[in-house]
């Protein structure tokens, strides 16, 4: 009868170590919450040794901004795709991204998780910065697409813009997005986005009647 494959020569067999402790913390934040999932069980969820995630992330907090980081990576390209350069136009376009937002929570809950609501510093880490940053642009971009049409000293700072849409879709995703449909709104978490988006565009004339 064949030894029993111990879990770091079965991990390792798999290939990739760190990606697979990348996964297994993102599962577990998604079950438990960013504040609850341990070392310890991140590596028993991947199939190793409680010591084995010290040979790619210096401790929990670092294996954490890792999750945020792809987290963002993907975010970001997610909404890239739906902005598409601002096709066929780009109102039609930005509000296709706020359907993006909302579509990558649902998906990747725990990844989501891990990039808002963790509590790590974006700032302390380079990469982490670059993947959020990267992110952010996609959403800069967009508002400077939508006020193209303004004379420049009409144009509201794209910026500020930007981030208050990324509040208004995060505060839909935490308020409405979750739960079972209906349990605080009879109205659609994207119909919600929507709707406050465009009263929002409207306010500060990016949009016309």
């Amino acid at each position: 009868m064949p030894a029993p494959v111990t879990p770091d020569r079965k991990s390792y067999h798999h290939g990739n170590l760190r990606q697979a402790l990348v996964e297994a913390t993102a599962d577990l934040v998604q079950e438990q919450g960013p504040q609850a999932f341990t070392l310890t069980e991140a590596a028993r969820r991947a199939g190793v040794s409680p010591a084995a995630p010290y040979r790619h992330f210096k401790g929990r907090d670092d294996l954490l901004e890792e999750v945020a980081r792809q987290g963002f990576i993907e975010f970001a390209a997610r909404l890239e795709a739906a902005f598409d350069g601002g096709r066929p136009r780009p109102l039609t376009a930005f509000l296709r991204m706020g359907q993006t937002y909302l579509d990558f929570a649902a998906e990747r809950p725990g990844y989501y998780m891990a990039m808002f609501e963790s509590g790590i510093s974006v700032v302390g880490n380079v990469d982490l910065a670059a993947a959020s940053a990267r992110a952010q642009g996609v959403l800069v971009t967009a508002a400077e697409a939508m006020a193209a049409r303004l004379p420049e000293d009409r144009r509201p700072p794209a910026r500020m813009v930007a981030n208050h849409i990324w509040a208004l879709s995060h505060g839909v995703v935490e308020l409405f997005g979750r739960g079972k449909p209906g349990c605080r709104s009879p109205v659609e978490p994207s119909e919600m986005l929507e709707s406050g988006a465009l009263i929002y565009l409207r306010g500060l004339g990016l949009i016309q009647d």
